[in-house]
């Protein structure tokens, strides 16, 4: 049937959407290619932005309405419908992806989605108090604008459903344990494909015993068997593991203890301070943004670098000893498929391992970027949860008989 799939990633103040349609050339997520790709950034602000590229990276369209125009999460999905119809190729969309953050221990899998789903999702909403409510708004403004479409729901927790019940365990009363207080893991979407593309690098052969560091504004670690989720830097909360541009990561809980009872902060202030004004932001006192402090002279800027780098390699010594060893190191996400200098203080780092940089290849941004006769691979793989989406929707509609995209475009 002509028709394109959706994809919807929406977070806290912007969202990311997608439009895909399929080839009648290559399998797996290769059978699909983007039409379009934008997003809504500064939504319910004086700075929402629109932008919308096609899938050869030229700009189509861009809109910054302001006051009372400004962009809202329901004002920017209907302006999105309106502007695809409108397209002078438009095609009908028949099915809509959505990355949610939490999935719980019950969604192993991604799904399709109808009332009582939602709702159990919804139920999970106290388990990802600041993601959650945004990535199930837009099912339901899509269940009222266009009833007929499916909708799938794709999940971070998914991919790390895998690790065993000791590796996801805390040390609390079991109660706790039982009640859900588990580590989740995040990220998953990223990490599943990423582990498929280094599964194509590798052509075909097993990828063994690989840590993958999602570097950007939020990052985390993954450790992977064979493509198997075995361990995660995220645990509870997308707070816990590495510094991010304004996250804590790891703290002592007695931190929090102490802020609440010795400095008499309230929950709601020491919960803006760990997930708004720590991380890098904290560390440097200068900015979330590691290009920014890439390009800073002042010591705080390279300390909270040097940090950054300490936190990565520590994670990734502790992942490798979780998987008896290390074949492949690969960097994502934006600071990760960027930051030249970053990757090098990591992989410097990672040299008890086995690992030899190649600084010209790390430089250019090179896919493989260690040199031939490394004992372990390092990588730079560029992610894209859009695509892995859409891949799982085209999935979950084949499964259930719906209507997907005919081959035959690109």
């Amino acid at each position: 049937m002509s028709g394109d799939l959706l994809i919807i990633n929406s977070g806290s103040s912007s969202i990311k959407f997608a439009v895909f349609g399929r080839t009648d050339s290559g399998e797996g997520m290769d059978a699909l290619y983007a039409r379009y790709r934008g997003h809504f950034s500064g939504l319910g602000g004086d700075q929402s932005r629109l932008r919308v590229k096609d899938g050869a990276g030229v700009t189509l369209a861009e809109a910054t309405p302001a006051g009372a125009a400004a962009f809202t999460h329901a004002s920017s999905l209907q302006k999105l419908l309106g502007w695809l119809d409108d397209q002078p190729d438009a095609r009908p969309i028949l099915a809509i992806g959505h990355r949610v953050v939490h999935g719980g221990h019950e969604y192993r899998q991604p799904v399709l989605l109808d009332t009582s789903t939602l709702e159990r999702l919804d139920a999970l909403t106290p388990l990802a108090p600041l993601h959650q409510p945004h990535s199930l708004a837009p099912m339901r403004l899509f269940a009222e604008l266009r009833p007929e479409l499916p909708q799938v729901a794709c999940f971070d927790t998914s991919f790390h459903t895998s690790q065993t019940k000791v590796v996801q365990a805390y040390a609390l009363p079991r109660r706790f344990s039982e009640a859900g207080f588990v580590r989740y893991g995040f990220h998953g979407l990223s990490y599943d494909y990423v582990s498929r593309r280094l599964a194509q690098h590798l052509d075909g052969a097993p990828s063994g015993r690989v840590v993958m560091a999602h570097l950007g504004n939020g990052a985390s670690l993954c450790a992977a068997h064979d493509g198997v989720s075995v361990a995660s830097s995220m645990g509870f909360t997308t707070l816990d593991g590495l510094p991010m541009g304004t996250r804590c990561g790891y703290l002592d809980p007695g931190v929090v203890l102490h802020l609440l009872q010795q400095e008499g902060l309230t929950s709601q202030q020491v919960s803006r301070m760990l997930y708004h004004e720590s991380g890098l932001l904290g560390a440097s006192g200068i900015s979330a943004d590691m290009r920014v402090l890439l390009d800073s002279t002042e010591p705080s800027a390279r300390e909270a670098i040097e940090l950054f780098v300490h936190r990565i390699v520590r994670e990734i010594g502790a992942l490798a000893a979780v998987l008896g060893g290390l074949d492949h190191l690969v960097f994502t996400a934006g600071i990760g498929e960027r930051a030249a200098p970053v990757r090098e203080a990591v992989s410097k780092g990672c040299r008890w391992l086995g690992l030899e940089l190649d600084p010209v290849a790390n430089a250019a941004h090179d896919t493989r970027i260690s040199v031939t006769d490394s004992r372990v691979g390092a990588w730079v793989i560029p992610t894209d949860e859009e695509l892995i989406i859409a891949y799982h929707v085209l999935r979950v509609c084949v499964a259930n008989n719906l209507p997907v995209p005919a081959c035959g475009y690109g």
